[in-house]
């Protein structure tokens, strides 16, 4: 079967895969030398792209690796491996590399994946990105605060909450964000590369608010230490450094800007004659931040006395089930693993004969099972409409008469 695919594919691309899945399972040149009988100047030169495989050999490197024959002879885009640009965020600790590892891989592997459906239905991710924003040297709350403002008017938010911020970021900026769940600790991870542009893991365990401070976070990140990757994660530092103190600060500007946070505050004072936490709770649900947060940014604003979130704390305050007595529903949030776009294009590929079921499957990170009643569903959605009438350009009605 692979003979054919083999004598025409392009052998460093293929090497350069294989060498890719040698390493992330850990094994040596000479531990693959020993999978297929040869000596390990053999498999150096298969990495290289010079010397052919043969089918059997790559059947067992394959299994070997714990991948499929398919992965390595499919028309695929090779992307530099995150483990790559990690190495020296690895060396804080082993025990954080063995533990955050496989989601960094994980991650690898779904930006790869999204950077193939482009391809194959022809759709590159838009990209909306400024230019690295200049941080040397600058105060930090100034920097941040900077930051955020020329963000939203660059993005046209202007000064209102973010209801949907994932969707500003995947969409109106063209990061690749996914949502997964990680141990409790990590809170995301963030990647660059010239191919793949701005991708980001935030940990799907964690609850709204802090989802969306955490993608604030890795923003901050992109907009100013584009080419650093990091994880965050709680207890990190004894000592920040001055790319996380900034990255922590941006996101109090970036989600409650100072103007239109000192609006609505000034509103409900005067309608209300005072500030009561009936009012906190409300405005922290209307900025999508949680109270804790929003404590700290009014005191910083000095329209709250210091302290205020440490009496709260004392007095017992339980923070979710105010929330519920004061029916104040789960903030708008789409929790889905992967971006719009990236399902969409999947959806498409798979509607127009383009990759197979199984391969549908794969992209969505679902059985076969679930990957028919995922594609049943979308028929069912999709009932009532001719093809035609799915397919045309709706600027077009007027003159094509629709």
């Amino acid at each position: 079967m692979a003979t054919n695919i083999l004598d025409n594919i392009d052998l460093r691309i293929l090497g350069e895969l294989l060498q890719q899945a040698r390493k992330k399972c850990g094994m040596t040149q000479a531990d693959a030398a020993k999978v297929i009988d040869a000596a390990r100047t053999t498999v150096i030169a298969i990495e290289k792209g010079e010397r052919r495989l043969k089918a059997n050999e790559l059947i067992k490197l394959a299994r070997a690796y714990g991948r499929s024959v398919s992965e390595f002879v499919r028309s695929r885009p090779v992307v530099q491996p995150f483990e790559v640009q990690f190495r020296a965020v690895y060396q804080r600790s082993q025990e954080q590399e063995t533990e955050i590892k496989p989601f960094i891989v994980h991650l690898e592997e779904l930006c790869q994946n999204y950077l193939e459906l482009e391809k194959i239905m022809d759709a590159p991710l838009p990209q909306n990105y400024p230019l690295e924003y200049e941080v040397t040297n600058m105060p930090i709350k100034a920097a941040a605060e900077s930051i955020a403002v020329a963000e939203r008017q660059r993005l046209g938010l202007g000064d209102a909450p973010i209801s949907r911020l994932r969707d500003v970021l995947e969409q109106d900026v063209g990061l690749r964000i996914f949502y997964l769940k990680m141990p409790q600790k990590y809170s995301e991870v963030y990647s660059y590369n010239e191919q793949l542009g701005g991708c980001m893991a935030i940990n799907a365990n964690h609850p709204e608010e802090r989802r969306r401070w955490s993608m604030a976070h890795g923003y901050l990140h992109f907009l100013a230490h584009r080419q650093k990757p990091e994880f965050h994660y709680d207890g990190q530092y004894q000592r920040f450094p001055e790319s996380e103190q900034l990255a922590e600060t941006f996101p109090k500007y970036f989600l409650m800007p100072t103007s239109g946070l000192l609006k609505r505050f000034n509103d409900m004072y005067r309608t209300h004659g005072k500030f009561t936490p009936t009012n906190l709770f409300t405005l922290a649900h209307y900025y999508g931040v949680s109270v804790e947060a929003l404590v700290y940014r009014l005191e910083e604003m000095e329209l709250l006395p210091s302290g205020t979130w440490d009496k709260l704390r004392d007095r017992g305050l339980k923070v979710r089930k105010v929330q519920e007595e004061l029916g104040l529903e789960q903030i708008p949030q789409r929790i889905d693993m992967m971006p719009l776009h990236y399902q969409h294009l999947a959806i498409e590929a798979f509607d127009q004969g383009l990759i197979t079921e199984g391969r549908f499957a794969d992209f969505l990170c679902v059985d076969r099972l679930e990957a028919r009643r995922i594609a049943e569903a979308l028929r069912e959605y999709s009932s009532g409409m001719m093809e035609e009438d799915t397919d045309f350009d709706l600027r077009q009605t007027e003159t094509g008469g629709k």
